[in-house]
């Protein structure tokens, strides 16, 4: 205990002296020569679209995709057919030129296109498509009033007329190898395709399509417009086009135009086929009368159908008349009026198929008797 005791006194003396005395002087440490500090000459790159950008990057590359995918087209002959489709094309995006004999500035204005009086003016805004919405007679003559030498070269020039061997003929004679010809013909109109074009057929014919990836992608881009209506796409040659058009569309125009000159009426006891009937008048009186004389004049395969048409009805005729007894014929309409026997012609008894060459008829056919 005491050693204890006699420990504290220095041990606390001690501790008083080391705390009044000064402390040591700080160690230097010794100094190294300044070193220049080394930035790196690599930039910074940002890769995410979703940092901060001065002008809207995201923006600036979503606009250029929507153009790369739009078309710059010229409609010529912007009548009501060339603003039936200008509408369609102006809604998903498209960009419209119109030119036309007549002045259409201010529908043109409605619709959102710039319409060119001039065709020198509206080629030189060099448009990727040149959209023919002319009448079948007036094509030639405004083909070849384009000045084709304004235009850029592999211009897309496409036509929608209802006969397509024709413009073929007049694509392949009058314009420069270096453009690309699409044939086409969207079988509706203003009338018939009113209420959308889904389920309405388009047919197409790529006659001439550069190799190009780029002209590819224009001409598909062009037939996507109509497919993205819901259009039915049928891809066939200008002459399977011709040959089927012939047996459907111009015998069509031509009952409907027959019908017409009956001038039927609507009854308070129509049946549903005769409201089909007055349907048929109805659309086809909507369209003008070059329409229905191009399709006969521009398909070589016209005729042969008017022909068939023609035996077609003859025959009929004494299928029908032939059932009827030469007595009962007295009876029904006495011997004083009598019945004109109407004069023989020749006719097929059974007609071929669309597109078979006609037969001679045989010299003459009886009347059926009892």
């Amino acid at each position: 205990m005491s050693s204890l005791f006699s420990l504290r006194p220095s041990t606390a003396a001690q501790h008083h002296r080391l705390s009044l005395s000064p402390p040591p002087p700080p160690s230097r440490l010794p100094l190294r020569p300044h070193k220049p500090v080394l930035r790196s000459r690599h930039r910074v790159k940002i890769l995410a679209l979703d940092a901060a950008q001065p002008f809207d990057y995201e923006a600036r590359i979503s606009d250029r995709l929507h153009k790369s995918t739009k078309l710059k087209i010229a409609v010529i002959g912007f009548g009501n057919f060339g603003q039936f489709l200008a509408k369609t094309l102006i809604r998903q995006g498209h960009t419209v030129l119109a030119h036309s004999r007549s002045d259409y500035s201010d529908a043109a204005a409605n619709l959102g296109a710039a319409f060119f009086s001039d065709a020198d003016d509206l080629c030189e805004e060099h448009p990727e498509v040149i959209l023919l919405c002319t009448s079948i007679i007036s094509t030639e003559k405004v083909l070849r009033s384009l000045p084709l030498q304004r235009l850029k070269r592999s211009t897309l020039f496409v036509d929608v007329l209802s006969v397509k061997e024709f413009p073929k003929s007049l694509f392949m004679q009058i314009l420069p190898m270096d453009f690309d010809i699409l044939c086409t013909h969207p079988m509706f109109g203003p009338e018939s395709g009113k209420n959308g074009w889904s389920g309405l057929t388009f047919v197409y014919d790529k006659v001439r399509i550069g190799d190009e990836e780029s002209r590819v992608l224009r001409c598909q881009r062009f037939l996507d417009i109509f497919a993205k209506e819901g259009c039915r796409m049928v891809e066939m040659s200008c002459a399977e086009h011709d040959r089927y058009a012939a047996g459907s569309q111009f015998i069509t125009h031509t009952m409907g135009r027959v019908l017409e000159k009956l001038r039927l009426e609507s009854t308070p006891v129509n049946t549903k086929g005769y409201e089909t009937l007055l349907n048929l008048v109805e659309n086809t009186a909507s369209d003008s009368f070059d329409l229905y004389y191009g399709l006969f004049m521009y398909n070589k395969n016209a005729m042969e159908q008017l022909e068939r048409l023609d035996l077609a009805f003859e025959s009929l005729k004494k299928e029908l008349f032939g059932h009827l007894h030469d007595v009962l014929r007295k009876q029904l309409f006495g011997k004083a009026e009598g019945l004109e026997v109407l004069e023989e012609r020749p006719v097929l008894s059974k007609l071929p198929p669309n597109g078979a060459p006609l037969l001679p008829p045989p010299d003459s056919v009886g009347v059926q008797n009892s």
